[in-house]
């Protein structure tokens, strides 16, 4: 008897979506910080809502950066330069309203003043990494499909192939499994802005052919569902449409529900806080684990208590697939990875500005250099520790990451993906 078949979705935003708006230029600001002063401590938050763009926080650092502009600038990017949209870069109000960080947080944090001698947690939490085999790029296929849709809606309208389209918009992606393997898309959901002047019939019919480009055919059917703008009309978007905020878009940051979620939010917050240094860190340990073969899917879960640079759990599950028991992979994560925040971030390489574009398109299953914690450099160690050397002319993930292995250090990128 087969196992039974059932149901997984998930959804991305575009970058011109309210709320990741406010991820972007919280993470702009960031980056701004991060350019001039390594060093910096940054909790940046936004709102943007009609007319308006709050940035509030707390920052301590010796660079000179213009918050107001890089607001600006950042809509300008994402292409909120409009006045006829109702909200644009530069007839909006920004309000900038910065503390410094609280002396009772810093003190635990920096390890001078740190009672223990080290850098400790910016703040108490867990934090969850996952991969999967699902992908090349070791993620659910569900979210990068989703994240798929996105990115071809957004190079049509860069590119003025459906110069209709306005930034804000959200995809959704349904798949059929059967046990754990996805057989089919089942529904597929695009809701874009649009030019108010476009039919209903066009738009349909355009973003349709769009998505079926941007799919994967042989998980297409006759029976996939295809629902654009469901409420007929989507003309009033962005933050003239909806208030947004940062950090409120965290399962479409990770791994769109298909794992659990620590509930800590990443933008707008510099790598001393574990709730983004150590999110990133698990998951190049969930990542690793599966390329090397130890597992085919990993969830490993974190946690911090602020002021301590040692974790308080290290917790690994591998939902039935691993090759070694799971206390046997949890050896091998705290003899092969960092754990300290210290070490963390400074393995990762996690302070340089690369953020706001993790802000755009996702944290987990990204290609280049910026994406440290996506690199599978220590899978070829793990199975060799694990007694798992793969037979000559194997294939799969640990085939691939042996071959990473040899010519990839922390700081290179993963050759890109696509789900297929």
């Amino acid at each position: 008897m087969g196992q039974r078949k059932r149901l997984w979705t998930s959804e991305y935003v575009s970058m011109g979506h309210p709320d990741k708006v406010a991820d972007q230029i919280s993470d702009g600001i960031l980056d701004a910080v991060l350019a001039e002063d390594p060093e910096g401590r940054v909790a940046c938050e936004v709102l943007v809502a009609t007319g308006l763009v709050v940035v509030a926080g707390e920052i301590t650092t010796r660079a000179r950066v213009e918050y107001a502009e890089v607001a600006r600038r950042t809509l300008r990017d994402i292409g909120y330069d409009d006045p006829t949209m109702g909200f644009d870069a530069d007839n909006c109000s920004v309000l900038v309203c910065l503390n410094r960080q609280s002396p009772d947080i810093s003190q635990g944090v920096t390890a001078a003043t740190n009672s223990d001698g080290e850098q400790g947690a910016g703040d108490q939490g867990l934090m969850i990494g996952h991969a999967c085999t699902d992908t090349p790029e070791l993620m659910p296929l569900p979210i990068m499909l989703a994240r798929h849709l996105i990115e071809a809606v957004t190079r049509a309208r860069q590119t003025g192939r459906l110069p209709w389209l306005r930034p804000d918009g959200k995809s959704q992606v349904t798949i059929e499994h059967d046990g754990d393997r996805p057989v089919r898309i089942a529904t597929v959901v695009l809701s874009n802005q649009h030019r108010e002047d476009v039919s209903n019939d066009r738009l349909r019919s355009d973003l349709v052919a769009l998505a079926q480009e941007a799919l994967p055919a042989h998980l297409l059917d006759d029976r996939t569902q295809y629902l654009v703008n469901p409420t007929g009309r989507f003309v009033i978007g962005g933050p003239k449409g909806d208030c947004g905020l940062t950090g409120r878009k965290i399962i479409v940051d990770t791994y769109g529900g298909w794992a659990s979620h620590g509930g800590g939010a990443f933008s707008g917050k510099d790598p001393s806080k574990v709730d983004r240094s150590a999110a990133y860190c698990a998951r190049w340990m969930a990542k690793n684990v599966v390329a090397a073969g130890l597992a085919e899917r990993c969830t490993i879960q974190l946690a911090y208590v602020i002021g301590r640079a040692d974790p308080t759990n290290l917790y690994v599950e591998t939902h039935g697939t691993g090759k070694l028991p799971e206390e046997r992979i949890e050896e091998l994560i705290r003899r092969h990875f960092p754990l300290k925040p210290a070490a963390i971030i400074e393995t990762l390489k996690l302070k340089r500005p690369v953020y706001q574009e993790t802000a755009r398109y996702g944290h987990f299953g990204r290609t280049g250099p910026g994406y440290t914690w996506e690199n599978t450099d220590l899978a070829a160690k793990l199975r060799r520790d694990a007694g798992l050397e793969p037979a000559r002319g194997a294939s799969g993930p640990a085939a691939r990451a042996e071959k990473s292995d040899k010519k990839t250090k922390v700081g290179a990128g993963r050759a890109p993906g696509r789900a297929r």
